[in-house]
C-alpha cells in the first residue's frame, strides 16, 4: 500500500443492525497506489525487447493493466474499510457486502460496504413479571400408564395364531412403493418395513388403509403427502402405493405381578416399582412445568422488547438447526445425503425459530450485563465435574474433550442464560395454579 489515503466517508443508518458505508477517494491516491503497483510489477516483469526492471510504464500497462488494477483496487478497498472501521467503532459481525466501482483516469474511487452490528439492546420491563406457575400433581392413574409404557417394553411379538386380517394394535411387515403420476418415488419405497397399527408414526392414512389385510395380500391404497413433509417436491400432492403384508405380528403384554419384577434388579417388589415412578413422575413434571415457566417469560419479554437482529446471526443459527437435524437424521439411520437434503429442504421453515432463538439470546445476555450476572471460573469446573461424574467418565479426560470440542463456551454460554432467567423468577411475582395432568398430552 502507497502509503496512508484519505477517504471521505458517509454512514447511512438502514437500521440499529445495518449501515452502509459510503466511500470516495481522490484520484491523488488511487494515482498512488497504480504507481506503487507498476513499481513492483515492473521489476519482475518479463517482456521481450526490455531488460527485467526497464520496461517502460506505457508497455507495462498493455500487459498487466487488469491485474494491476485489480490489486490497486483490493488494497485501497481494504485499507479505506478497516480505517473507517476504527475511527467510526464500528465492530461488523460478519464479512461486508460490497458494491465496488471501476477505477478510471483522473477520476475518484467510489464504493459503497454494507455491514451488519450487533445491536445495542437496552432491556426493559423484565423486574416484577406477573407470571403463573402450574402446580402439578402425580396421581395413581399417571403411574398406571406409565406401568403400561414398561409393560409394552418389556412386550413380545408373536405370529397370528388365526387366520385374521390386520387390527389396531398389530405390527406388520410390509413392502410398499410409492409413485406421483405413475413415477416411483424412491424416498417412499421399501420392503420388509415394519408399522405398528395406529400407533400414527407413519403417513397419516397410511396404517388405516391396512386395516383388514391378510399375511400375503396386496392392494393399491392412495395417500395425501401433508403441506409440510421433507421432500417438498410431493408436498400435499397424493401418493399412490403398491402394498404387500408380508406377516402379521400381535403384541403380547407381560402380566403385572411379582414374576414381572424380576425384569429389574433393584426391585423387590411392585410396590417398590410404583414408589420409584412416583418420584420419577414427580422430578419429570418438575422439569416440564419449569420449562413451560421459561418458556412463558422468554414470549414475555420478546413482546414487551422489540428491536432488530443482524441477518447474519440467524443465518448461522439456521445453519446450526439444519446441521443438527441431519446428525440426529444419520443416527437414526437415514443416508447421510439423503438426511443432507432434507435438512436443506427444511431451511426455511427454521427461519422463525432461528429468529426467535436470536432475540432471546441477545436479549438475555444484555440482561446479564445490565445485571452484572456472570459465570465464574469456578462454577463452570464444577458443572464440568457433576456431567463428568454423571457420565461415569474421568474428570481430566472429560474436561480436555470439552475444550477441544469448544464446548468450554458454550457450556458457559448456556449455564449464564440460565443464571439470568433465575434472576427473573427471583424478582418475579409467580402465583401457583393447580393443573390436572392431561393423561392424553402426557409424553411417553
Amino acid at each position: 500500500m502507497a502509503g496512508e489515503i484519505n477517504v471521505d466517508i458517509k454512514v447511512e443508518e438502514i437500521n440499529s443492525v445495518k449501515k452502509k458505508l459510503l466511500f470516495d477517494i481522490p484520484w491523488s491516491d488511487v494515482k498512488k497506489e497504480l504507481d506503487s503497483q507498476y513499481r513492483d510489477v515492473g521489476k519482475t516483469a518479463r517482456i521481450k525487447g526490455f531488460r527485467q526492471g526497464k520496461t517502460p510504464r506505457n508497455v507495462l500497462e498493455m500487459h498487466y493493466k487488469g491485474h494491476v488494477e485489480e490489486q490497486a483496487v483490493s488494497n485501497l478497498m481494504g485499507a479505506s474499510y478497516e480505517k473507517v472501521l476504527k475511527e467510526n467503532n464500528i465492530l461488523p459481525v460478519a464479512e461486508p457486502v460490497v458494491d465496488q466501482g471501476k477505477i478510471g483516469k483522473n477520476k475518484n474511487f467510489t464504493f459503497s460496504a454494507t455491514v451488519e452490528v450487533k445491536p445495542v439492546i437496552e432491556p426493559k420491563d423484565y423486574l416484577g413479571l406477573e407470571l403463573e406457575r402450574d402446580e402439578v400433581a402425580v396421581t395413581d392413574e399417571n403411574v398406571q400408564a406409565r406401568l403400561e409404557d414398561l409393560r409394552n417394553v418389556h412386550s413380545t411379538l408373536e405370529n397370528l395364531d388365526c387366520d385374521r386380517g390386520v387390527i389396531e394394535g398389530d405390527f406388520v411387515h410390509v413392502d410398499f412403493a410409492g409413485k406421483h403420476e405413475d413415477k416411483p418415488v424412491k424416498e417412499l419405497t421399501q420392503e420388509n418395513y415394519l408399522i405398528e397399527i395406529g400407533s400414527g408414526r407413519f403417513l397419516p392414512g397410511f396404517e388405516e388403509q391396512l386395516t383388514g389385510m391378510k399375511t400375503g395380500g396386496s392392494k393399491e391404497i392412495a395417500v395425501r403427502i401433508p403441506d409440510k413433509y421433507y421432500l417438498k417436491e410431493i408436498e400435499g400432492k397424493e401418493i399412490s402405493f403398491s402394498v404387500t403384508v408380508k406377516d402379521i405380528k400381535k403384541k403380547v403384554l407381560p402380566e403385572l405381578n411379582e414374576d414381572f419384577i424380576k425384569n429389574f434388579e433393584k426391585y423387590e417388589s411392585l410396590n417398590d416399582l410404583k414408589q420409584d415412578i412416583r418420584r420419577s413422575l414427580e422430578e419429570e413434571k418438575g422439569i416440564d412445568v419449569n420449562t413451560d415457566l421459561n418458556k412463558r417469560i422468554v414470549d414475555v419479554l420478546l413482546e414487551k422488547n422489540e428491536f432488530d437482529i443482524p441477518s447474519a446471526f440467524v443465518e448461522r443459527q439456521i445453519f446450526s438447526m439444519m446441521m443438527d437435524t441431519q446428525r440426529r437424521m444419520v443416527m437414526g439411520g437415514a443416508d447421510p445425503e439423503s438426511a443432507a437434503e432434507a435438512s436443506l429442504n427444511l431451511r426455511d421453515r427454521f427461519k422463525e425459530e432461528a429468529e426467535k432463538i436470536v432475540k432471546f439470546s441477545l436479549l438475555f445476555d444484555s440482561i446479564a450485563g445490565k445485571e452484572s450476572i456472570i459465570v465464574s471460573e469456578e462454577e463452570i469446573e464444577e458443572k464440568i465435574r457433576e456431567i463428568a461424574v454423571r457420565q461415569g467418565q474421568d474428570y481430566e479426560s472429560f474436561r480436555k474433550s470439552c475444550e477441544d470440542n469448544n464446548i468450554m463456551e458454550e457450556m458457559k454460554t448456556e449455564m449464564l442464560r440460565e443464571k439470568t432467567l433465575d434472576f427473573i423468577k427471583e424478582k418475579a411475582k409467580i402465583t401457583l395454579t393447580k393443573k390436572a395432568v392431561d393423561e392424553n398430552s402426557e409424553e411417553k
